[in-house]
């Protein structure tokens, strides 16, 4: 994993997004406003926290989550009795 840490971009990005060789996660997206002092106009910007995972990494991240669910649902099934 890589932690690119706070990134900003004119373009409002997705929320997971996968690329031939990575898995890209934006956490946190605020939309800001900038002002040009310049140019006196304002415009748009996205700021967010940004991960990348090899697309191995991914898949080994989401099993661990995956197996802690279920391991929560049998704690909790059996919790009711069932």
């Amino acid at each position: 994993m890589i932690n690119h840490g706070k990134v900003r971009s004119t373009v409002k990005p997705e929320n997971t997004s996968i690329d031939e060789y990575s898995v890209w996660i934006a956490n946190n997206i605020e939309e800001i406003t900038v002002k040009d002092i310049e140019s006196n106009t304002t415009h748009i910007e996205y700021e967010y926290e940004l991960l990348q995972y090899t697309k191995d990494e991914y898949i080994k991240l989401m099993s661990e989550q995956n197996y802690e669910t279920q391991l929560a649902l049998v704690e909790l099934y059996e919790s009711l009795g069932v």
